[in-house]
């Protein structure tokens, strides 16, 4: 596949980029910093100039901060791009942590983080509107950095993932891996899903 990928200097975004290209695909990779000559410098806010830089591709990735972005915005880029595939990385914030409690809303969650959950938030329920797009969120588990690209995790919907010792994660390299398979092989259009160990 022909695949864009904004955001591809982040930390998820790097990853995606390595694991669809080992995979044989063919990635453009577009953030608005980029001057490496591997990839097109573009803002993600000029909605123009990012349809222009997705036309083309038979797939749309994007990994970048909702609290930074008109979340629409992108959305309405992919639309004028005329590519239908679009997956989003997500953020944990939305999923449940406990029966009527999202991860975002327990009593200990980062106050910092708290603005990025808002936009994630925002930004699934406008996705949950589009119907002209085969649009797929993946939301990480809580603890999401670098590791180890294991190829073991599991998969879940809107609940997070717990593992030993009451710990939720899963690294960048295996969320990669995930974003990669759902591309080849899309098992959760138009809805959220979640990884973790």
């Amino acid at each position: 596949m022909k695949v864009a990928v904004i955001g591809a200097t982040g930390n998820a975004g790097q990853r995606i980029v390595t694991e669809l290209r080992a995979r044989g695909h063919d990635v453009t990779r577009i953030a608005r910093g980029i001057d490496d000559g591997d990839g097109v410098a573009v803002d993600a806010t000029d909605t123009a100039a990012l349809a222009e830089a997705l036309r083309g591709h038979d797939a749309v990735v994007s990994s970048v901060k909702f609290k930074f972005f008109d979340t629409q915005l992108l959305i309405d880029a992919v639309r004028a791009s005329g590519v239908s595939r679009y997956v989003v990385v997500g953020g944990a914030g939305t999923l449940w942590f406990a029966p009527g409690v999202r991860e975002g809303e327990r009593p200990d969650f980062p106050e910092m983080a708290k603005e990025e959950v808002g936009k994630g938030a925002r930004f699934l329920g406008q996705l949950r509107e589009v119907e002209d797009l085969d649009w797929t969120f993946l939301s990480p588990s809580r603890e999401f950095v670098p590791g180890e690209r294991t190829g073991k995790f599991r998969t879940g919907k809107d609940d997070l993932l717990f593992w030993a010792e009451g710990r939720s994660g899963i690294s960048y390299e295996d969320y990669a891996i995930a974003i990669a398979d759902e591309l080849e092989h899309p098992a959760h259009v138009r809805t959220r899903f979640t990884v973790g160990y």
